[in-house]
């Protein structure tokens, strides 16, 4: 087991998901500098897109990775899940025009989903909230078909130690920057915890490994402060 948050609770983390969703959106863009947008257009363009192909977007929050894979994928279908239901009503409204997306209530670790049924599954921005990593990786494993894709976009750690001293100064000023978004200050110190606590890129890889995925691959983002993964399910 691998715990990768160990700060909150299940039911503190849904809270406090509840209180930042209406600000999801504007808070991604101040964590990420403005760049999340091109980091999603990466991660979809590691993938390899199928007419008709089955894809499910985990921890799917307000919905932008998912509508944008839907959008990849007229002849398919998209299934998005997330455990905080505040978000899902966001991404529903952000969806309601797209006829092949569904979005579902369900737990990364414990997904209310058939095995071998997605040919491609992608969690973003999730994994570190989750509080055993070790464990999502498995569920998106049971869920994958054979041969079917991952694609992981998270935060991690940069190892130039200039960037390092560079991303840590500006995480101590990272909660009242993302104030500006809406929200309280004690809620975006959580997540700027999660994002400096979370593994490596290098250590993910590992991770994703062990879990029985094959030609697992890594990208930094942004110096080294997110990073792309992929594998694939043999």
């Amino acid at each position: 087991m691998t715990t990768t948050n160990h700060l909150k609770s299940e039911d503190e983390v849904n809270q406090l998901f509840t209180r930042v969703a209406p600000h999801y959106d504007k808070l991604n863009n101040v964590i990420s500098l403005g760049t999340q947008k091109c980091w999603r257009k990466k991660l979809l363009a590691g993938l390899e897109f199928r007419p008709g192909i089955k894809a499910l977007d985990i921890c799917c929050g307000t919905g932008d990775l998912t509508i944008a894979m839907a959008k990849r994928l007229p002849q398919g279908r998209v299934t998005g899940v997330d455990f905080n239901t505040a978000m899902l009503k966001i991404a529903k409204r952000k969806a309601k025009t797209i006829p092949n997306l569904i979005l579902i209530n369900g737990d990364a670790m414990n997904l209310p989903l058939d095995d071998d049924s997605f040919d491609i599954v992608t969690i973003g921005f999730g994994l570190r909230n989750v509080p055993d990593a070790d464990k999502a990786l498995t569920e998106i494993y049971r869920v994958l078909k054979p041969g079917g894709q991952l694609g992981v976009l998270e935060m991690s750690q940069p190892t130039n130690p200039f960037i390092k001293l560079g991303w840590k100064m500006y995480f101590k000023t990272f909660p009242y920057l993302a104030k500006l978004a809406g929200g309280k200050v004690t809620d975006y110190q959580y997540l700027q915890q999660t994002s400096q606590q979370f593994v490596s890129a290098k250590q993910l890889a590992k991770m994703i490994e062990n879990t029985g995925f094959k030609f697992v691959t890594y990208t930094p983002l942004n110096f080294g402060a997110a990073a792309l993964h992929f594998g694939i399910k043999e």
